[in-house]
């Protein structure tokens, strides 16, 4: 079955009820989807998912961390974060490294070339950006921005 959104076995979005459509849930979920797979298409060229972005971006910003701490601040679980951080340390975006502080756990570390990465990813994320927020003015972004900051400030 075709759908309106492009995507096999997919939901027709003109075929879902007025009553479905006028949830929040429901078109929140819809715009998850659609912004989940425009970021994946865009990383995909590199090789990368959108997790390998937020672990580099994660430690650009924070300096190096703990697996366990990278894990809480990025929702992620032990299993998946342990195999993401060795992908990226295959390709030498990071090292782990015993904490000298704590020799029972690992601090994950951003490499020069990680950084690189990261900026080249970035370009890329920012253009999944645009291309989902294209229909939108400058100020109707602004505010959607300003209304989910809300809704995820809330809990």
């Amino acid at each position: 079955m075709g759908c309106a959104n492009g995507y096999p076995g997919g939901v027709d979005d003109d075929a879902t009820p007025e009553r479905i459509r006028a949830l929040p849930s429901w078109l929140l979920a819809r715009a998850a989807l659609r912004a989940q797979r425009t970021v994946a298409a865009h990383l995909e060229d590199a090789g990368m998912r959108r997790q390998h972005y937020t672990v580099l971006a994660t430690l650009e910003e924070r300096g190096s961390a703990s697996q366990a701490a990278l894990g809480r601040a990025l929702g992620l679980d032990r299993s998946d974060l342990h195999a993401i951080v060795t992908a990226l340390e295959e390709d030498a975006l990071v090292t782990r490294e015993r904490d000298p502080e704590d020799r029972r756990r690992n601090a994950v570390r951003l490499t020069a070339k990680g950084r690189r990465a990261l900026a080249r990813l970035q370009t890329r994320i920012d253009a999944a950006q645009t291309e989902l927020l294209a229909g939108l003015s400058a100020t109707d972004r602004r505010e959607l921005l300003r209304l989910l900051d809300l809704l995820v400030a809330a809990g």
